[in-house]
């Protein structure tokens, strides 16, 4: 064969134009990371007046920062669902903390997996037990390797490996949930794409700072001890009260913790080059519990639909393809998760009902508004419990191992619900809930008077003023949207999604 020069020059041309396009569609290695009961105002880059944290900080002035980011749920288990699911997490009976997942959900990992990545959980999982027998643990639903708690925790964490019997980590907690995250990267092929769930267990009550940490905060109670909020304590387990001034100092210093910790693995992805090519999404659960509220600007705390319940911190970090720092009045939620990530890995998305949307196009500066609206609903437990249900999972299999700081019932151990539910009926439909479409958010039930409250967020963020009766069409419309959805949620909670 005669050999051309011209023309395998033109390849080698053609060949330059076409790689750089082709490497930048490569799908990007993967880390989400939660702060637990992490509120939006708790971060310095949201204006925080005390809270030191530099690294996210960091991610907010260099990556897409999404001011106007939600939690599927304003309690912990929920949205941990929707994480892994993409769908609101009523859709398969995971309405509660301690309420778990079911094992037929299709998790965001094992489509991952599907397109070649290695995968693993590492820290609070909450949404079943973590133990090897388990039908909800992280391998049930895609997870290579875990080192995981069915709940929260606090320094020197004991956890369990791949469902194996718990054992104490020695250390501050966030950081050891970070060095296990390292040492499963560092195991992965650098051809071979990876996904990490880092779950942190902070700031969680009951709190536990370092002293190095908590000096940064020393003037803090001397701020504000003016009154006594209810919590865990770490001496018996039991409910008990402490000054204000005395439980934030410690709960900042675990924020700050957290924080060091994402940095941590910040450098070493940079150490390893993979930091380009890895995207880290950082968020919180829910908004602020009351045992930790001084400065939260918003209406409501976490367990209520309002902003203050399901508002948080959120980041998104991706150098080789967010190479310009931007910041995203979209509103975007936990369940947009999934979408996202099958789409950046070019995966299929399960065929049933989704709550989320792909984010892709906000990735890359394309979307100006969200073109679905959000939902939000806490089911009514008093009902479902009152009711008699069969356990959806063996009674036995649904029992936690990792032990808690905080005693229940003379237990340290937590297990998990989750109920059968043939048949629909109109208590189902009860719960406080909302519906949030671009600037306008209708809430319904969250108040004593069981009331319609519809807030134009655009110009009132602290949703202090109702538009209801002004704007009556769009409140029934909306009204309606937010009905027409719960039918959906509740036809998936039959089962009829399997």
């Amino acid at each position: 064969m005669k050999f051309s020069l011209p023309r395998f020059a033109n390849f080698l041309l053609a060949l330059s134009l076409f790689l750089p396009g082709l490497l930048g569609d490569s799908p990007p290695n993967v880390v989400l990371l939660m702060g637990d009961d992490h509120g939006w105002d708790e971060v310095a880059y949201n204006g925080h007046p005390y809270l030191k944290t530099p690294i996210l900080d960091e991610m907010a002035s260099s990556g897409l920062r999404l001011d106007k980011f939600y939690t599927a749920s304003p309690v912990c288990s929920p949205t941990r669902g929707s994480v892994i699911t993409g769908r609101h997490p009523n859709r398969y009976g995971t309405f509660m903390p301690n309420w778990s997942a079911r094992s037929e959900e299709i998790g965001v990992a094992k489509l991952l997996k599907g397109a070649g990545y290695r995968t693993g959980h590492f820290g609070k999982w909450h949404i079943g037990p973590v133990k090897a027998d388990s039908p909800t643990n992280p391998g049930a639903y895609g997870f290579d390797e875990w080192v995981s708690h069915d709940n929260f925790f606090e320094l020197d964490p004991v956890l369990s490996r791949n469902g194996g019997k718990p054992r104490k980590y020695p250390g501050e907690s966030s950081e050891v949930v970070i060095d296990e995250t390292i040492r499963f990267i560092g195991k992965t092929e650098k051809n071979t794409p990876f996904f990490a769930v880092v779950w942190f267990g902070s700031p969680h009550e009951p709190y536990m700072g370092l002293p190095e940490d908590l000096a940064l905060y020393d003037q803090i109670p001397s701020l504000f001890n003016d009154r006594e909020v209810r919590l865990t304590s770490l001496e018996t387990g039991m409910a008990t009260t402490r000054p204000l001034g005395d439980v934030l100092r410690e709960r900042y210093a675990e924020i700050t913790a957290m924080d060091r910790a994402i940095g941590k693995l910040r450098d070493y992805l940079e150490k390893a080059g993979r930091r380009g090519n890895t995207l880290l999404w950082y968020c919180g659960d829910n908004g602020v519990p009351s045992s930790g509220n001084a400065t939260n600007p918003f209406n409501g705390l976490k367990g209520d639909v309002y902003e203050g319940g399901v508002r948080v911190p959120g980041v998104i970090e991706w150098p080789d393809r967010i190479q310009q720092n931007r910041i995203s009045d979209v509103n975007t939620v936990t369940s947009d998760m999934l979408p996202t990530l099958c789409a950046l890995a070019g995966q299929s998305l399960p065929n049933r009902p989704l709550d989320g949307i792909s984010l892709v196009s906000l990735l890359d500066g394309k979307m100006g508004s969200r073109p679905e609206p959000i939902y939000f609903w806490e089911y009514d437990t008093n009902w479902e419990t009152s009711t008699e249900r069969k356990p959806y999972i063996e009674p036995s299999l649904q029992d936690g191992t990792t032990p808690l700081v905080k005693q229940m019932a003379g237990k340290y151990t937590r297990s998990f619900v989750n109920y059968h539910h043939p048949v629909i009926q109109a208590a189902d439909y009860a719960g406080p809930k909302a519906v949030l479409d671009n600037r306008y958010k209708l809430v319904v039930d969250a108040t004593k008077n069981s009331g319609i409250e519809l807030f134009d967020l655009a110009n009132d963020p602290y949703e202090t003023t109702d538009l209801s009766s002004a704007m009556p069409t769009l409140a029934d419309r909306m009204k309606a949207q937010l009905k027409e959805w719960q039918d959906s949620v509740l036809n998936s909670l039959t089962g009829a999604d399997y």
